[in-house]
């Protein structure tokens, strides 16, 4: 083979293991380029979703270019939503789906969801979230975990992977080998799980196991470090962790596919450019890349990174090659999947808002002072949201609540701004309120000092206050208090429903 035709073809290779984003609600026109070079996936964010139609025109003009094409989106329902970004989810999470703990209902939100992202042309959806949440301090995963028991887990796990795959959208597992317990955000930095192998195998494993048995074919890499299997590179850049326990131990012979890349968990040390060579080198098959890093120059430069590792010796050819062989094989696979997927696309058949509802819990003070028969006051402590989550997602209750009781006030909190001194909690909060029922609306409460300090010091002036936490449930001076489990728009409607409606309890 000429050095041209050698060139041509390694850049082909490394623009096919590359999964990049990019900004618009149409197609750049440097993406349709690199299709047409040999891209083979492509991932979507809040940023190019208007409506289930506007996506579905965009990945058809996308798959123009290649009928087989991964469109990829990182959508869990819940807190983590792209497809409804703009609204808020209408399912509820992992933890709200956990917690009722019918694998059947897990099922059916799954395979709801399925069928409207493939109408709008997706065919792999980053999830679902296999992790056990067993570090309640965690800050990335939390709600987004099926809960802190690996049994539990498992099996929910194995329901939304059927439950999506049979609408024609392949499952992805996350995040490789399990980020339930670490204490670090890996958009930031790098976290560490310090658990012996034993413990490993016992407590984070188990749902990805129950993922590769339920016929799971993507699975993602986490980048955490996991010193009992590699004591010195992130599980996104190890091969021990990806190839010895991954493929060897677990039997996973799919698409390996990394978290975003631009994480600063594996950037901080090793650059954009090195840490997807040596990604790819350790046994991802598809680098994630453009959450934030979503330009042209971006996919040029690991183009570059990877050619010139492999010219380098860095990077072996054939583990490139391999690793495009395997996109191809996924992709045509997830294309057949797509095309054998449930006929009806049309959503709406209420089972997010079902589940929504059977996962409100509330204790007996709050049963006997409801329902709300006056138009409260409510007060939403509203903490600073991962990377993961995104900012502009609505959350929260008054809304909803002002929809059953016109009349309903609100008012937002942060953090910051009690800290600066800024915003007085009476002011904003008890004076509004005065003969007028008071609703303190939490997310994490447990997590944040702050908001803590804000629940305890609210309760102890307003005893009758309900507190509605949207977060993991944890201790609070609260006597009164609803729990939906997360934070989506479903479950916002839910615990409004409870407030004024004692016959939803």
């Amino acid at each position: 083979m000429s050095s041209s035709k050698h060139s041509s073809e390694l850049r082909r290779l490394a623009l096919s293991v590359l999964q990049p984003g990019f900004v618009g609600t149409e197609a750049p026109d440097w993406i349709l380029r690199d299709i047409g070079d040999g891209l083979a996936s492509v991932v979507l964010f809040s940023r190019n979703i208007v409506s289930t139609e506007q996506v579905a025109r965009l990945t058809a003009q996308l798959r123009a270019e290649n009928p087989d094409l991964i469109v990829a989106i990182d959508e869990e329902a819940g807190d983590v939503t792209r497809i409804e970004s703009a609204t808020g989810s209408s399912r509820p999470g992992n933890f709200a789906l956990g917690t009722v703990d019918d694998p059947a209902l897990t099922e059916a939100v799954a395979a709801d969801l399925g069928r409207q992202l493939r109408a709008a042309g997706v065919s792999l959806d980053y999830a679902p979230s296999a992790d056990v949440n067993s570090n309640p301090d965690n800050p990335i995963i939390g709600v987004r975990s099926f809960g802190s028991d690996p049994e539990l887990v498992s099996r929910h796990t194995t329901a939304w992977i059927r439950g999506l795959q049979s609408s024609g959208v392949a499952a992805c597992a996350k995040h490789f080998p399990g980020h339930g317990d670490v204490a670090v955000d890996s958009h930031h930095d790098l976290p560490a799980y310090p658990a012996g192998r034993d413990e490993i195998a016992a407590q984070a494993l188990p749902p990805f196991r129950a993922a590769v048995a339920a016929g799971v074919r993507a699975v993602m890499s986490g980048h955490l470090l996991v010193p009992a299997h590699d004591p010195d590179l992130p599980a996104t850049l190890s091969r021990r962790i990806l190839h010895g326990l991954l493929r060897d131990e677990l039997g996973f012979d799919g698409l390996v596919v990394s978290d975003a890349i631009e994480m600063g968990a594996v950037t901080r040390r090793y650059g954009i450019d090195g840490a997807t060579v040596k990604a790819v080198a350790a046994g991802v098959d598809a680098v994630c890349v453009g959450g934030e890093s979503a330009e042209e120059a971006t996919v040029a430069l690991l183009v570059k990174a990877l050619t010139a590792a492999v010219t380098g010796g860095e990077l072996a050819e054939e583990r490139l090659a391999e690793a495009a062989d395997r996109v191809r094989e996924f992709a045509r696979w997830s294309a057949g999947l797509r095309a054998a997927g449930a006929a009806q696309d049309a959503t709406g058949d209420g089972i997010g808002h079902v589940a929504a509802r059977r996962a409100v819990r509330l204790t007996g003070a709050a049963r006997a002072a409801l329902p709300l028969t006056a138009a409260p006051h409510v007060v939403e402590l509203a903490p600073v949201t991962n990377m993961a989550i995104g900012k502009e997602t609505p959350w929260g209750v008054a809304g909803p609540l002002a929809e059953r009781l016109p009349g309903t006030t609100s008012v937002r909190v942060r953090g910051q701004e009690l800290e600066e001194g800024t915003v007085a909690l009476e002011s904003c909060a008890l004076e509004p309120a005065v003969g007028r029922p008071l609703v303190i609306v939490a997310r994490d409460a447990a997590r944040h000092a702050w908001m803590s300090r804000a629940v305890t010091g609210l309760t102890a002036a307003r005893p009758d206050a309900i507190v509605v936490e949207m977060g993991l449930p944890g201790a609070t001076a609260a006597a009164a208090q609803i729990f939906t489990h997360g934070a989506s728009a479903a479950s916002g409607v839910a615990a409004a429903e409870v407030l004024t409606d004692t016959s939803a309890l």
